[in-house]
């Protein structure tokens, strides 16, 4: 039997009449990185809100940890911790000073000894004295996790945790979500990078309008489609235009790479006809290549099956 951390049954959510979450189901392994992919505004933050305590559900089943969310919030709390998409560091104080803090607030017995330790493990020593404004982006984002592990949480929720960040820094704090599967805390990911999902996550669900259209790893996901995704170059001149020969497709557009990349079924026949439309309008394709299915390509059919006219 799998050890469930967290199970959603019929979560439903709306603000002003209008339905944001639309009965989710979701189960959590313990230990494992799970991410939660979906467009601006579809309700990404919402589900982690109401996970970690912030906001209540119109309606669901949660449980956390072996608590029931609606009616023991507190120990819920007592077991998770949360980063939103900015840092919560104060930046008139000195990393330790911001970790005391933190260590004080959750009344921690040996807050001091704690800090020095997420201090070293995130390599933050050196730092530690001086004032937290002056540290850079991913030093930030650093203490900001290590503020959220002061605690010893079972689950963290990153809620798009490396906005903001560089490449650099971006795949530094990768390095550190990893770190923290190893030691055993399940992580809860909230992000709109692909390659973040697809370098991190045991599991991925795919939300949008509402509703998890998908789910499973990262392989289950890419074997939805067929191996038909299309990439077709053009030139400057063209680009343009073939993205207007293609808008009932929903292709997916690369203006700085002037492609377009469409789904197919992968047959010889779906490449002709396709073709032909360019053929006939006039419009010179430089190249075709057959990928292979990517997230992104899982990511972009659920989002373009699920609009709503």
């Amino acid at each position: 039997m799998q050890d469930y951390i967290i199970n959603i049954n019929g979560l439903y959510k709306s603000f002003k009449g209008v339905d944001v979450l639309k009965g989710i189901n979701l189960k959590i392994r313990k230990g494992s990185v799970f991410c939660l992919l979906g467009s601006n505004g579809a309700g990404k933050t919402t589900t982690v809100k109401i996970l970690s305590t912030l906001l209540q559900a119109d309606k669901g089943k949660i449980n956390i940890c072996g608590f029931d969310l609606k009616k023991d919030p507190q120990k819920v709390r007592e077991s998770i911790s949360m980063t939103g998409q900015y840092a919560a560091v104060d930046e008139l104080l000195t990393g330790r000073e911001n970790m005391y803090l933190i260590g004080q607030l959750l009344h921690i017995a040996g807050y001091k000894e704690r800090a020095e330790i997420l201090f070293k493990q995130f390599e933050l020593s050196g730092a530690a004295n001086r004032r937290s404004g002056t540290y850079s982006g991913g030093m930030r984002r650093k203490l900001d996790i290590a503020m959220s592990l002061m605690g010893n949480p079972q689950i963290l929720f990153l809620d798009e945790p490396t906005t903001g960040l560089d490449p650099q820094n971006r795949i530094a704090m990768w390095q550190e979500v990893i770190k923290l599967k190893q030691m055993g805390i399940t992580i809860f990911l909230t992000t709109q990078y692909l390659e973040e999902a697809e370098r991190l996550a045991d599991h991925v669900a795919i939300l949008n309008n509402g509703i998890i259209t998908a789910e499973g790893s990262v392989g289950q996901l890419k074997n939805l489609l067929p191996i038909g995704a299309v990439q077709l170059m053009f030139d400057e001149k063209q680009y343009g235009p073939a993205q207007s020969i293609l808008e009932a497709e929903s292709a997916a557009s690369n203006d700085a790479g002037l492609s377009l990349t469409v789904m197919t079924d992968g047959s010889v026949e779906a490449l002709t006809t396709l073709l032909v439309k360019f053929r006939d309008a006039g419009i010179r394709v430089k190249s075709v290549v057959q990928k292979q299915p990517t997230l992104e390509d899982v990511f972009l059919s659920q989002i373009y099956s699920g609009k709503e006219d």
